[in-house]
């Protein structure tokens, strides 16, 4: 706020709605030196300046609602049959915004389905040569689809156009034969045409059938239809169409692509279609002269007309159509049969898809206006953005809300009422918002003319101050009387630019005006101000300033007091150039209660110890008395060793020191009078002694200084004995088993010899076993004689 320099109340409010405008008197409010601007500033900054709240001028928007006739509660079956004109679908109608700068205005808008709500459809079909078989199956269309509809709505109507092409070359034939029959062969055509309304909107199906059935096919030379110059008559001439304020169906039938805009200049066509209605005798008449339109251009005239249209195209340009359809809002595609059989099913299933899909739309916003958008659809569905717009799923007799909220971020040039309209896609009904934009104060309604207040009566009286102008609307208005200049008209003009009164600038009639801080109007000194909306200069002569007292721990005065002509002000329990020594003795008390522990001072909040054994903030603290080492002893246990009774709670318990490790006793420090320490030996539970240094440093630090190795009694190594008394009696035992083989060689060599022995001694010879007896027994014949 104080950044932006405003000059008046009016200027103040628009730059930010926190901003306020103090009409405090100059002399109680405003400090020597000050500009007028300083009386825009945030409303608690103006509160610490001592700008009472009655004295801030701090307008705010509000929202007023003009027209709120609840939505329509009805069935189909029950009550009396309404008017297109009885039946709301959106609550409220008529809102008034008055909007500040920066300030949003919010309100809800309610959306509901009626049932039975009354339905225009337009069928626009292609008959072009190659549709010949849908016109077959589209001239009983007209009952049969009164009859579907029936289940929808009680109150429908329906009628017929047809388009082919633009009958100019090169996409019609223009030879005279052509012209009256396009078709080849032996078949019979119509001669060619843009577009024919041929069924203006109405109730009577047997009426859509019999026309319908008249009509006759025709042709053109390419394959691209003409299918956008029809669409767009269809959508701006709603007299000869015979549109109703309900909803508006158009359905769009062909075979083929389409013509855009550009393509007529294959025709010699360069005039852009200019979008309004020409049609004489139900036919359209300018095709030859304009262009076809844009899809853009389509999109708007659809849009503005309250049209939700239905693309019943067949298989083959079904890509084509649904890349359409996302440009087209409140449109949908249907895949067509060949021969348009299921143009009914296309129709209700097109018709159920977007009737259950609200999305909000507004018209043209003023410049510097934005409007945000949030759905609360079915289910809790809350939709933000983009999808703030809209609802879907929505089944007739639901009912949804939005919240709106229209924020203006400047006034507008001229202050004049705006209005915007905010509607749902393809419906008639709308929501008007009219907008008025607060864009001065109450008190520059009610300046006092000739005011005391303005240096003896040379101007208005306004806000706080007498103005020399004031910006409303970007114009600038005088306020001072005539030749009268300055902050409070005290100035002649003549006197503007006069020596003397820049010498009533200068301090002790220095060099310097106004301290080189601040510029001379009118004699007196009218400060600079400084990017930082928190710094400023002030004094008679500029002399003074609110940032350059002294600093502590970064911070202005200690963060406990304030800046005033650079010199601080301390806060209560603050003193010091910097306000950094605090009065307050409770930060010095002992555990004991006593101040520094009886064995100090407490200056500035802080504890100085008289007795030099002593250290701690409240001097608690004595690393040299008796008693350290052992207090101390089993958490430098647990944190250098992982050992001792605290081991399980060393993180918890012991995390008051910081550790530092040594490798031996002779790096561990040595006692000096700045920072006295206790050298300490002590025992674990394994006989081993460890040795550290405890002491506390001027910061009020513990740290212990720790030999990182134990030193432990020899233990006998047991492996060794072990492996020792192994070896040996294994060793015995192979000295054994020595033993008793030898004995045993000596034993069986003596057994051996004694056997040889025996068997030298032996009185048998080796060549007879005396105990052999042979197995042949010899018989003599007495009776032979040997011859």
């Amino acid at each position: 706020c104080i950044k932006a320099n405003a000059k008046s109340c009016g200027e103040c409010i628009q730059v930010s709605e926190k901003c306020g405008w103090c009409t405090d008197h100059v002399s109680t409010f405003l400090k020597q030196g000050e500009p007028k601007s300083a009386r825009c500033d945030d409303l608690e900054s103006l509160k610490k300046k001592g700008c009472s709240v009655a004295k801030i001028e701090n307008p705010r928007g509000s929202q007023t609602v003009d027209k709120d006739v609840p939505v329509t509660n009805r069935s189909k079956a029950g009550g009396k049959k309404l008017t297109p004109e009885q039946i709301t679908q959106i609550q409220p109608q008529k809102l008034t915004l008055n909007l500040r700068s920066g300030e949003a205005q919010s309100f809800n808008l309610k959306f509901k389905r009626a049932e039975d709500y009354p339905i225009d459809l337009y069928y626009l079909m292609d008959l072009s040569y190659s549709m010949k078989d849908d016109l077959e199956n589209v001239k009983n269309l007209g009952t049969s689809l009164m009859y579907e509809m029936s289940k929808i709505t009680s109150d429908f109507r329906i009628g017929f156009g047809s388009f082919v092409e633009k009958t100019v070359m090169p996409y019609i034939s223009t030879t005279p034969a052509k012209l009256l029959n396009p078709c080849t062969g032996d078949q019979n055509c119509t001669s060619p045409f843009s577009y024919k309304n041929v069924l203006k909107l109405t109730n009577d199906g047997q009426q859509f059938n019999t026309l319908v059935g008249q009509q006759q096919i025709s042709g053109n030379l390419d394959s691209p239809e003409g299918g956008f110059d029809a669409i767009m008559q269809v959508a701006v001439c709603g007299e000869q169409i015979g549109w109703r304020n309900v909803t508006r169906l158009l359905v769009f039938s062909t075979d083929a692509g389409f013509h855009f805009a550009g393509d007529g200049k294959l025709g010699g066509i360069v005039l852009p279609n200019d979008g309004k209605c020409h049609l004489e005798n139900n036919m359209y008449t300018m095709s030859h002269y304009y262009d076809y339109p844009s899809i853009a251009h389509l999109v708007q005239k659809l849009s503005d007309n309250n049209i939700q249209t239905i693309f019943a195209v067949t298989e083959e340009f079904q890509p084509v159509y649904k890349e359409l359809k996302n440009l087209i809002p409140k449109s949908a595609v249907g895949t067509l049969s060949a021969n348009s059989s299921n143009v009914i099913n296309l129709i209700i299933d097109a018709y159920n898809s977007l009737s259950s899909e609200v999305i909000l739309e507004n018209s043209k916003l003023p410049d510097g206006v934005t409007i945000a958008y949030q759905s609360h659809c079915k289910n809790g569905v809350v939709g933000e953005g983009e999808n703030g717009r809209k609802c879907s799923n929505i089944s007739i007799g639901d009912e949804v809300s939005f919240n709106i909220s229209v924020t203006a971020h400047k006034c507008p040039k001229q202050n004049k009422p705006e209005t915007i309209k905010i509607k749902p896609l393809g419906f008639t009904e709308e929501v008007e918002i009219v907008l008025k934009f607060i864009c001065e104060c109450e008190c520059q309604k009610t300046g006092e003319a000739n005011s005391k207040m303005c240096h003896n009566g040379n101007g208005t009286f306004e806000c706080g101050l007498g103005v020399g102008f004031r910006v409303i609307y970007s114009l600038p208005r005088p306020r001072c009387n005539d030749g009268r200049v300055g902050r409070l008209c005290e100035c002649s003009s003549d006197e503007v630019n006069s020596d003397d009164l820049d010498a009533n600038c200068r301090r002790d009639n220095g060099t310097d005006i106004c301290s080189n801080n601040g510029d001379c109007v009118c004699g007196t000194c009218e400060c600079k101000k400084r990017d930082n909306p928190e710094e400023r200069y002030s004094g008679e002569y500029c002399e003074c300033d609110n940032f350059n007292c002294d600093r502590s721990n970064n911070k202005l005065c200690g963060g406990h007091g304030r800046c005033e002509c650079r010199v601080c002000i301390c806060d209560t329990n603050y003193t010091g150039s910097a306000c950094d020594c605090s009065l307050d003795t409770t930060t010095c008390l002992a555990s004991n209660k006593q101040i520094c522990n009886g064995r100090g001072n407490c200056e500035c909040g802080t504890c100085k110890c008289t007795d030099p054994k002593f250290q701690g903030p409240t001097c608690e603290i004595c690393p040299t008395c008796p008693g350290v080492c052992a207090e101390h002893k089993d958490c430098v246990q647990c944190r250098a060793f992982g050992t001792g009774e605290k081991k399980e709670t060393c993180e918890r318990d012991c995390g008051y020191f910081k550790l530092i490790k040594v490798k031996d006793r002779d790096k561990l420090p040595q006692p000096v009078q700045a920072f006295p320490l206790m050298h300490c030996k002590e025992r674990d539970n394994n006989d081993c002694w460890f040795y550290y240094t405890y002491m506390v440093d001027n910061n009020t630090e513990k740290i212990v200084h720790v030999v990182e190795k134990r030193e432990c009694p020899d233990i006998a190594d047991v492996l060794p004995i072990v492996a020792g008394v192994v070896a040996g009696i294994v060793l015995i035992g192979l000295a054994l088993l020595l033993i008793w083989k030898l004995l045993m060689i000596i034993h069986d060599r003596r057994e051996f010899a004694k056997f040889e022995k025996e068997k030298m001694n032996a009185r048998w010879d080796t060549g007879e076993n005396p105990i052999y007896k042979s197995a042949v027994t010899t018989v003599v014949n007495p009776k032979y004689e040997g011859k």
